[in-house]
This record gives structure tokens, sequence and C-alpha cells, in this order.
């Protein structure tokens, strides 16, 4: 079955004139509270294991699709972005987190360890775990530095995270483009680019439209924040460099950006990067072909 997403995905990859080119891209779908989630999508809802959402979109970007809810998505950050838990919540999702488990086991208090509740990482105890004292928060031991130097700086970081609040999301599905379970339309898209990809990707859309890109990026909570929950919320695009969790938890490259769109902008995007074909050579670009 051919459905939208992967006839689009298609067209803009053609457009860009180098053969057996792939970039690795997620179609990512918010599920609202009230919401019907269809069967199909349910069925690669994971009952025995938890994901972050970084390890859930860059797997749906190698092929595999992943329905992520309150019970098994992995990084409680990440849960309050995508506004699966309310940012004030002031107990311990509970159960295993991997998160949370690198944390339980750095700290040495084996089951005696007490994981943060979301009103925690809201209140920025955990992103400055030294100042904060709680070296039970901690990721890489006693001498871990923190996300940010104390708490007040780590409360105006996270006030600058957007995030879908109150908590109105009931599942985030993440899927491949090839994936024809379901025709499903997304929310947004996210790609995994090379700086040369991301360069046409641009171009493209301003082909278009005659607008620039605005991006806002932090040092944290890239692909659930910055890469999903904003251009859902704002109906824009942003790009990132990517997190902390991003680089060592889902084990995104050195060389890869991401870039995420909504879903109605992405139209823009297709149709101008197969408008704008001629006019932007992408396969004469250096290392378009590699």
């Amino acid at each position: 079955m051919a459905t939208v997403i992967g006839k689009m995905y298609s067209a803009m990859i053609s457009s860009m004139g180098v053969k057996d080119l792939r970039i690795p891209m997620a179609a990512v779908r918010l599920f609202r509270q009230g919401e019907d989630v269809p069967a199909p999508v349910m069925h690669y809802h994971p009952k025995d294991t938890t994901l972050t959402s970084c390890q859930a979109s860059r797997q749906a970007s190698l092929g595999d699709a992943v329905c992520l809810t309150r019970e098994n998505i992995g990084c409680i950050a990440a849960a309050i972005s995508l506004g699966l838990v309310d940012k004030d919540e002031d107990r311990p999702l509970g159960g295993s987190r991997i998160y949370t488990d690198i944390m339980r086991d750095q700290s040495g208090l084996a089951d005696s360890f007490a994981a943060p509740t979301p009103k925690d990482f809201t209140e920025g105890t955990v992103y400055a775990c030294k100042d904060s004292g709680r070296f039970d928060f901690c990721l890489f031991g006693r001498e871990d530095s923190g996300r940010y130097k104390d708490v007040n700086t780590a409360k105006l970081a996270i006030a600058d995270m957007v995030a879908i609040q109150p908590a109105v999301i009931k599942s985030v599905f993440f899927y491949p483009p090839d994936f024809d379970d379901i025709d499903l339309v997304p929310d947004v898209v996210v790609f995994n680019v090379r700086p040369v990809e991301l360069a046409r990707i641009i171009q493209a859309y301003q082909y278009k439209t005659g607008k620039r890109i605005t991006c806002s990026m932090g040092a944290l909570r890239a692909v659930c924040s910055d890469l999903i929950a904003r251009p859902f919320l704002m109906q824009d695009i942003n790009i990132s460099t990517y997190c902390l969790g991003a680089r060592l938890i889902a084990r995104y490259e050195a060389n890869r950006l991401g870039i995420g769109i909504s879903f109605g902008l992405f139209e823009e995007i297709v149709a101008g990067m197969i408008a704008s074909e001629t006019g932007y050579p992408f396969h004469l670009y250096p290392g378009a072909k590699e």
C-alpha cells in the first residue's frame, strides 16, 4: 500500500538525484486523551521494555515502528515534553525506566534508590544534581557536574523547553516512511541528516516560501522537545545538534543533526524539492553521494 507519507518521502528523495540515497526519517503521530488509538499502532507498543523518545525516533528511522505511552517511555523528561505526564506530578512513574536506571546503577543504593518524579525534573533538582546535593540523581558518579551549574540555571533552561502541557497525550507513535500497516498522516516528521542534506532541505523550503528558518536548540530534550513538541505546537521547523541522551543512549552518529518539521511544512518542502531540482543540483554537492 502506497501511503501518504511514503509517497512524499519517495518524491523528496527522488528529486535529490542521488541513486540509493536514504535519509533516516521518523514520522510521528500524537494521539490525544480520549482519541482511539488504532490496533495496528498498539501492535508496536512494547510491554516488557522501555525506550526513550530519542531511541524510538532512531529505531523508527531505521525501519522499526514504536508506540510510546506513559507505561513504557524510558525518559521522564520526554514524558513531560510529549504531554504523557504532568510536569508537576510528585510521584515516580514506577517500574524500570532506562534513564532512571542509569541513576540507580551509579548511585550504589540498589533497591533503596527512589527514582525522581516529574516534579524533580521540572524544579531543576535532577539536572543540577551536584548543586542540589542529589548525588543519587547523577549519571556519571559523584564527580558528575550535573547538566547545569546550579538549580537556578537549570530552572531557566527548563522554562524555555517547549512541552505539551497540560498532559493531554495518550500515546506517541514513531514509524518509518515505508510503514504501511495503516495509512497515517503524521503530525511531525524528524530527519536524521548530514549537514549537506540539511542544506538541501532548507533550500527546498525557502524556494517555495522565501522564509528563513530560525531554530531554537538546547543541551537537553533535543528529540522530544526541540524536534517534536516545538514543531507540533508551533507548526514550524526546528533543528538540533542532539543532546546527551540522544548521543549516549540512542547513539546518534557524530556527523548527524536532527531536523523536526510539522507535516504541513513538510508538504511545502517536498513541493519545493521537486520544483527546485534544477536550481539546486544536490548530486553535485561535495559528499552528497557518500
